[in-house]
């Protein structure tokens, strides 16, 4: 009996187990915002659980039934949803399905899961979640990511890379592309009488009637305030620059109506650049387009100027300074300034950026926006960038060593010295000689590091990130700033670029831009550098809104390093 009854308790005890996962399991499934389908092959029976009323206005018994739910969704899905439904003949365990439903702003995802017993399946759970907030977010954040969104265009950032692909094809195809610069005269004036806001309505007016001329061998981008971009696949006939160019003056003949009753009348200048003839690269082309926009407008108001051979005797110049650079990379003529990163809450010393300086042979410090382009499209770059970045680190591990400081060091890398293929080695083996701990470090790129080969871009940033080294992305708000990287690079800090600072004050545009940049930023987990911020209410507006830090004119100019080392000393 002893034994009879020991078995019986122990059979008992089982059960209640049982009974009480099962609960659990229903508790879970009842509290989720999910719909649940259980299928028990061996009993042949089929239950819905979960927050099945919230997806669907009937219930399942069989799998019969399964059709009840295949129609509910748009067409193209029906068959491979059909498929995940009644998935149960393979050895693969998980399916998974995204349906959007038919005639409603609706997306379900479907998760498939079987569990096998000997090689045959004996259950079968199918997970329903809604996902429709989720895919307007990702909506949103790809317009974001490809379109002006004061204009409708593309953005800078998107129509590159359009205009590189075409440059691509073209190549093979032995086509020509026109890219064509288009800036308004004397816009500053339309922002100063009437305000930004205007300007921005300006803008956004005549953006619309650009991409009323836009066809599958048009695109067009809004770059900046006042400027644009047109680009023409094989230009002729009525695609050609001068049928398009009469579009738009015809166009400037009559007023644009703002929303306030004015009425403005523009003139504007273009400089067109050609390829093959001028430029083999997206960037040279555009590069190209500018700087003869910027002839068209020495010639006066609703002018069109070609790319043309004598427009390369400003290159004349670049020669000279070209020459006089390596000249300078030869004598090391180059010093560091630094700028120092304060936290916005306590006051205290973030870090500092290192700036480079050309001490050129008469000893006038040259400014690096004079040569740093120049450098980039020379090459020459790469050995100054090296040198800017063993300087900065031996000058850290000084620091380090004398004052013991705790802050962090920015070095600004350009493209080219980003994508040598010996720059992270290098990096690393300046860290071991002069024995700097990594996270003291913080590179700062910018996203014309991102335009070539994303993915090997992004797999090099975690070799750097698992290293331990911060990384900042620079100037973001400007150029080819876009939402889409933000969720794929293993970025540290972000910092907002003094376009916005500078009006952050005084347009409210601006100010909306930025507390979503700031808000959005932290949500991500990364830190924020405000640039140029040179006024009280600046520094006190992004301290409002948590910009984690501040960096410009108002806390400290760019410094020699005689002088930082005074400021380390009176913080020490």
């Amino acid at each position: 009996m002893n034994d009879l009854q020991f078995q019986l308790d122990m059979a008992q005890s089982v059960i209640q187990h049982l009974d009480s996962q099962e609960k659990m399991y229903q508790l879970v499934c009842s509290t989720s915002r999910n719909a649940f389908i259980y299928v028990d092959f061996i009993k042949k029976s089929l239950s819905v659980l979960g927050n099945w009323s919230s997806f669907f206005d009937f219930s399942l018994y069989n799998e019969g039934e399964f059709v009840k739910i295949i129609e509910k969704v748009e067409d193209c899905y029906k068959n491979d949803l059909q498929k995940l439904l009644f998935y149960e003949k393979t050895r693969k365990e998980n399916y998974s399905l995204e349906c959007k439903l038919d005639g409603q702003d609706r997306w379900f995802e479907f998760e498939s899961t079987i569990i096998y017993q000997d090689g045959s399946p004996i259950e079968k759970v199918i997970r329903i979640r809604d996902i429709s907030k989720l895919k307007r977010q990702n909506e949103e954040l790809k317009y974001m990511a490809y379109y002006d969104t004061l204009t409708g265009l593309y953005n800078r950032n998107y129509f590159v890379r359009v205009l590189s692909e075409w440059i691509h094809s073209a190549e093979s195809d032995n086509e020509s592309i026109a890219v064509m610069c288009l800036d308004f005269d004397d816009f500053k004036k339309i922002n100063d009488g009437l305000g930004l806001v205007a300007g921005d309505e300006l803008a956004q007016l005549f953006g619309l009637f650009l991409k009323e001329l836009l066809d599958d061998r048009m695109i067009a981008s809004h770059v900046n305030d006042d400027t644009f971009y047109l680009a023409i696949k094989n230009p002729i006939g009525n695609h050609s620059v001068d049928y398009v160019f009469d579009k738009i003056l015809n166009r400037l003949k009559m007023p644009f109506r703002l929303f306030g009753g004015h009425d403005i009348y523009i003139t504007l200048c273009a400089g067109v650049a050609e390829y093959p003839e001028t430029a083999t690269n997206c960037l040279e082309l555009i590069n190209c387009a500018e700087v003869v926009m910027f002839r068209a407008k020495e010639m006066g108001t609703n002018q069109l100027k070609y790319f043309e051979a004598p427009i390369y005797k400003d290159f004349l110049d670049n020669v000279n300074l070209e020459n006089r650079l390596k000249e300078a990379i030869s004598m090391n003529r180059f010093v560091l300034y630094y700028q120092p990163q304060y936290d916005s809450k306590s006051g205290d010393l973030r870090g500092v950026e290192a700036l480079i300086r050309w001490k050129d042979e008469n000893g006038k410090l040259i400014s690096p926006g004079c040569f740093i382009p120049l450098a980039e499209k020379s090459g020459l770059i790469l050995p100054i960038g090296k040198w800017v970045l063993e300087e900065g680190i031996k000058k850290y591990a000084e620091w380090r060593k004398k004052f013991n400081c705790n802050m962090v060091l920015s070095l600004n890398i350009s493209a080219l010295q980003y994508k040598s293929a010996n720059f992270v080695n290098d990096l690393f083996d300046l860290l071991e000689k002069y024995q700097v701990n990594p996270k003291d470090i913080e590179l700062e790129i910018t996203e014309s590091v991102l335009i070539d080969d994303f993915a090997q871009v992004v797999e090099k940033l975690h070799v750097i990130k698992d290293y331990g080294i911060k990384i900042s992305l620079d100037d973001f708000g400007t150029g080819f700033s876009s939402l889409s990287y933000l969720k794929g690079l293993p970025i540290d800090t972000l910092k907002i670029d003094k376009s916005f600072i500078d009006t952050v004050i005084d347009d409210e545009s601006t100010r909306v831009i930025t507390e979503t940049i700031v808000s959005m930023v932290k949500k991500l987990g990364y830190e924020t550098v405000a640039e140029g911020v040179e006024t009280k209410e600046q520094y006190e507006y992004l301290k409002q809104i948590e910009c984690d830090n501040i960096q410009g004119f108002l806390l400290g100019r760019p410094m020699p390093e005689e002088e930082l080392v005074l400021l380390m000393e009176q913080k020490g």
